[in-house]
């Protein structure tokens, strides 16, 4: 049994060290908002934060994370959608087939954190290794930078 923090939670799992974390979250937690897409970590549809910072859950072994790192998935990102890039993704109405978004999500989220106010430089680099098949780079790219003006606006009291 190997314990994880997974969206704030403590949960218990039991799974071979070199399960994917990604067949853990979607198979043993129910979480399946994280998609299966290579299994090579090329396409990004897998990415969910461990401390922050955007991974490839289909080639991280469980045994890699430990229980004080924090584990985000998409559900954990935000339950009500009231992150600024969720609520950008909803605005502009980002994705078209939507299957690789979790992970674009994931990574834009990561980034906006990181650099509130991301060049389109740094954009197209921190999403560089998320594909799309539909295309929607623009879409992508436009909804990263309405969550940015969205994470600028005071907050409502």
């Amino acid at each position: 049994m190997q314990k994880l923090n997974v969206n704030g939670r403590v949960v218990e799992v039991d799974a071979e060290p070199d399960t994917p974390l990604l067949w853990v979250l979607r198979d043993t937690l129910g979480l399946t908002g994280t998609k299966f897409g290579c299994g090579a970590a090329l396409c990004g549809a897998c990415t969910v934060h461990v401390d922050g910072e955007p991974v490839r859950s289909c080639v991280l072994p469980v045994s890699a994370v430990t229980d004080t790192q924090r584990i985000t998935t998409i559900e954990g990102l935000s339950s009500d959608r009231s992150h600024p890039v969720q609520q950008a993704w909803l605005e502009i109405d980002v994705p078209q087939c939507g299957y690789c978004q979790s992970g674009q999500i994931m990574s834009a989220a990561a980034l906006l954190a990181r650099s509130p106010q991301p060049t389109d430089a740094e954009i197209d680099a921190a999403l560089a290794g998320n594909l799309c098949r539909c295309g929607t780079y623009q879409r992508i790219r436009a909804g990263i930078r309405r969550a940015a003006e969205i994470a600028a606006r005071p907050a409502k009291s």
